[in-house]
This record gives C-alpha cells, sequence and structure tokens, in this order.
C-alpha cells in the first residue's frame, strides 16, 4: 500500500499534501485553490437538458395497450451502461421490455423501431425521460402497472423513508422470489473488482452519507464546470446508493458496472476493473474526489465527506543529528532553532495504524506462530507521546501524532503490506478488538484536547459498523467485508455476490484492513446539522 498518496488523478483542481508531514500515517485532505470561483451549469439542469418529453400521440390504446402480457420482467436489468446494443451511442436510448436489451431512438430508421418489426416486441421504456412508448404504433403507454419498472429504473425516496431505514428489520422478496434485506446486497465481481466492492459496501452503510445521496436534490444543485468529467463519479455513486438500498428490486443483487465505469474513467485509468487495486488507496481517491467535486473547501462542514469522516490531529516534529557525531556536536545543533521541535496542526480523513513486525521464528512445536496484538496497543501512535523515527534520505526525524477531533465516523487502515526491494510482504497478525463501547477518551487527555471538539463531541464511545479482510497472498487474494445491518442488530459477510450472516465472534479472527466505526452520538449530531 503506497504510504502517502501524492495526488489524486483525474480531479482537475489541486491537492495539496503538506510537505512537512509527509509521512505522517494518515490520509491528509484535499485542498482547492483559494480565489477560484467554481463556474459552469449545474447537475439537476445538466439532467433537465438531456431529459426532454418526447411528443407523443394521443391514442385511444395508450390505456388499454394489448401487448402489456409480453412484458417480462425477468429479463430486465437496468444496470449496465445505457448504450444501444447496436450502434453503442448512449442518447436516445430505449429497453425494450420483452427482451431487455437497449436500442436507440423510436423513428422509423431507428434501431428499436426495426427490432419492434422485426422480433414482434412492441413495449419500450425510455431510460431518461421514463416513458413507455409501444412500437411501431408510436403511442406512449400510460399505465400504473408499470410503475414498478419505473421504480427499479430509478428509485425514490421520501425523508419518512430515510428515516425508517435503521429501523426495519424484515426481509423483503424480490421479483426473483429471493428474499433480501435492503443495504445487505451482493455486488457483481466483473473481473478483479472485489478491492472496489467492498469499499462501496461499506460506504453506503455509512448513515449520513447513504441519507445524503438517497435524494438526489442534495447534490442537484451544485456547480459543474465546463468539461468536468469527475461529476459523472457523484452521479454514479448516487444511483449506486439507490440501487441497493431499494425494497422494490426485481433482484437481490446489484451490478455496479457504471459506477466502476465513472471509476476507471476519472481516475484516468489507476483503478481498473480488471486488475487487483488497494481498498484503501480507493477509499482516499473516492472520499476526496466526492469531497472535491462536491465543491468541498477546507472547511470543516463543506460537504457531507468532510461532515462524517474529518477529525483533527496535531503533528510534532524534531530533527535529530546523525548518529556518528560527536556528544559536544550535538549539544551545539540541539540548541539551534533548525533541531527545535515544530507542530503543526491537519485534518485527515482516516488514521493508517502500524502493525508489530511478525515473530521471524516458528515455536517449539515447529509450528508458525499467529501473532495478536490488541487495538488500544496499537493506537498509542496517536496519543501524543509515542514518538517514531523517520528517515529521509538526508535528515532523520522524530514525529509524533496527537489527536485533537474525533470525527462522527472514524476510518482505521491497518499497514498490513510492506514493499522491499524484492517483493511484498504481507503482516499476518491478527488485531484484538470489541465490536462495541471502544472508548478513546484515552487518546484525548483533557490537559490536551482541544475544547471546542468536547463541547461540539462530548462521546469519545465508538461501535464498529464495517470490516475490510484481505484473504490470501499479497498482491492477489480475496477482499470481502463485514458489515452491521441495524435495523436487526445482525452482522453480515459480504463478499461479491456472496451474503451470509456470521457471528460477531468470528469478526475478530479475521486479518481486518480497513474498520469503520461509529461514534455513539452520530443521530444527535447529524439532526442538529
Amino acid at each position: 500500500m503506497s504510504e502517502n498518496i501524492k495526488q489524486i488523478q483525474g480531479i482537475k483542481r489541486a491537492y495539496e499534501p503538506s510537505p512537512s508531514v509527509n509521512n505522517a500515517g494518515y490520509q491528509p485532505v484535499a485542498k482547492k485553490k483559494k480565489g477560484v470561483p467554481v463556474v459552469g451549469t449545474t447537475l439537476r439542469e445538466m439532467i433537465h437538458t438531456s431529459i426532454k418529453a418526447e411528443p407523443t400521440v394521443v391514442d385511444s390504446r395508450s390505456r388499454n395497450c394489448p401487448y402489456l402480457d409480453t412484458i417480462n420482467r425477468s429479463v430486465l436489468d437496468f444496470d449496465f451502461e445505457k448504450l444501444c446494443s447496436i450502434t453503442l451511442l448512449n442518447n436516445n436510448v430505449y429497453a425494450c421490455l420483452v427482451c431487455g436489451k437497449y436500442f436507440q431512438g423510436r423513428g422509423q430508421k431507428s434501431c428499436a423501431y426495426t427490432h419492434s418489426v422485426e422480433a414482434e416486441h412492441h413495449v419500450f421504456i425510455n431510460l431518461l425521460s421514463l416513458q413507455i412508448f409501444c412500437l411501431p404504433d408510436n403511442y406512449e403507454i400510460i399505465d400504473s402497472s408499470l410503475d414498478d419498472i419505473k421504480y427499479v429504473l430509478n428509485p425514490t425516496y421520501s425523508n419518512e423513508q430515510i428515516e425508517n431505514l435503521d429501523k426495519n428489520e424484515k426481509m423483503v422478496r424480490a421479483y426473483d422470489g429471493t428474499l433480501y434485506l435492503p443495504g445487505i446486497v451482493g455486488l457483481n465481481n466483473i473481473k478483479a473488482n472485489d478491492y472496489c466492492n467492498v469499499i462501496l459496501q461499506a460506504m453506503i452503510n455509512v448513515g449520513p452519507l447513504r441519507d445524503y445521496f438517497l435524494q438526489e436534490d442534495n447534490y442537484a444543485d451544485i456547480r459543474v464546470a465546463p468539461g468536468d468529467i469527475m461529476v459523472n463519479l457523484v452521479k454514479r455513486f448516487g444511483e449506486l446508493v439507490r440501487k441497493l438500498w431499494n425494497p422494490r428490486n426485481f433482484k437481490a443483487h446489484v451490478s455496479p458496472h457504471e459506477m466502476l465505469q465513472a471509476v476507471v474513467k476519472c481516475s484516468k485509468k489507476r483503478f481498473q476493473i480488471t486488475e487487483q487495486g488497494d481498498p484503501v488507496e480507493f477509499l482516499a481517491w473516492l472520499l476526496n474526489s466526492l469531497h472535491l467535486t462536491l465543491n468541498g473547501t477546507k472547511s470543516a462542514n463543506s460537504s457531507i465527506i468532510y461532515k462524517a469522516f474529518q477529525g483533527k490531529m496535531r503533528v510534532y516534529t524534531r530533527k535529530i543529528p546523525p548518529v556518528d557525531m560527536g556528544e559536544d556536536e550535538k549539544r551545539k545543533l540541539l540548541a539551534t532553532e533548525e533541531y527545535q521541535e515544530s507542530s503543526e496542526e491537519t485534518p485527515y480523513l482516516f488514521l493508517s495504524v502500524d502493525l508489530p513486525p511478525p515473530p521471524l521464528f516458528r515455536d517449539e512445536l515447529k509450528e508458525s506462530i499467529i501473532p495478536q496484538v490488541p487495538l488500544f496497543q496499537i493506537l498509542t501512535k496517536f496519543d501524543g507521546q509515542t514518538a517514531q523515527e523517520l528517515k529521509t534520505h538526508k535528515d532523520n526525524f522524530l514525529r509524533r501524532y496527537e489527536i485533537i477531533k474525533l470525527p462522527p465516523y472514524l476510518i482505521l487502515c491497518f499497514r498490513r503490506f510492506t514493499k522491499n526491494t524484492f517483493f511484498l510482504e504481507k503482516n499476518p497478525t491478527i488485531v484484538n478488538f470489541p465490536i462495541k463501547n471502544v472508548d478513546l477518551r484515552e487518546l484525548l487527555p483533557e490537559h490536551r484536547i482541544d475544547p471546542s471538539a468536547l463541547t461540539e463531541s462530548p462521546s469519545t464511545t465508538y461501535d464498529l459498523i464495517s470490516n475490510v479482510v484481505h484473504d490470501g497472498e499479497p498482491g492477489k487474494g480475496t477482499y470481502r467485508v463485514h458489515v452491521l445491518h441495524k435495523g436487526s442488530g445482525i452482522w453480515y459477510e459480504l463478499q461479491d455476490l456472496h451474503v451470509i450472516d456470521v457471528l460477531p465472534q468470528m469478526i475478530t479472527l479475521s486479518e481486518s484492513y480497513l474498520q469503520i466505526w461509529e461514534r455513539r452520538d452520530v443521530d444527535q449530531l447529524f439532526k442538529k446539522s
């Protein structure tokens, strides 16, 4: 895993990690240039421009179409890119509700018209305007029995529905007869995108982030610069969130095809569908990309990303003299201003936690030792007292990290992978942690804590809500995620399309790679905001 992500590819705005905290072990936040106004159109205007209600023919058959019984809901799949299957163009695309294929246009020389004549499939839906037509007769069909198809294509949620999402504990039945819980839905692994799937599954179960993207009006008025492709990332992520929480799906799984295509395009192929990647790097890029595209700034509450995940820490840095220098020379150097300790406050989106090195030898029975370490022991890196030596090509430094503000949702990344001259190594150390009632007040002694932090977030107790696990060899292997369903209180394990319930005790035995913790007071905090 790269220790310091120097830039976010695909974003045209500035991203400048602070040079004084180059190897701090946490993810710095994105920065935007001052004085650069965001001009252009809004996402709402772009959507309304592309959606034009087409002129329709008023026909007596509009409310009594004889072809409605030919619709086959079992073959309908709206998760893939909206391209014509003949011309591969994406404008004015219709889906045949009989065979599920996509065709362009509905004029007499269009692909949809030709298909309706050749295959005798007569019912088509416009994938943007949601208007349903009968071809080749070319009249609009108006029938309430087709509302379920429109809802699957574009799910919408009221405020009351969103408030009850975390209270629902009942499973729903998809059209194909499969039972599933909204929000606990499998994602297709197209080839090697399981590292993306686990992050998306973990993110859509963060309550405030989910609630924000369930209603498109929340981000429809953001300003989009001309030619900025990053708006597609926000749009596709919102669509994926709404599909995963849809209680009226036709099937109990969702394909993230459109979202992943937006990721590949916006990251300039840094993250691929066909190659295994690092979920921590993908998470860092996704958080900063969403923040910047939502017109986020350095302000703590400038976007839903910062509101949910941003904390604050103080980094102490002190330069140390070379080891081979004499004692008298060391004293003189330590008295100079260059060797005095300096401090800097910096925000963070997640913390990178170091694991102790695994044992080099086996035990007496010549069996491999599985090392274990308590969570609180490795979190002492951020207590403001534990110093770490940082070596550069020229100088050596001592660094201390002191958390002064805890975020509503704390993301911990365990540095399991280290790259040396020859190959990539994986640390198999098991982290022992409780899944509830983790109080991090010990990291925030009252004589060092920011008074505003206690006023804003008096609670320092966290509960685990997501746990990403890596299985197998470094650079290969597979990823899976454990997710807590709040309504039922049951933990589920999701690995691509496979969804099973697991015991909480089994979660602590896995090789955790990334965790998301929820603070106890988030409900009151986000209700106020």
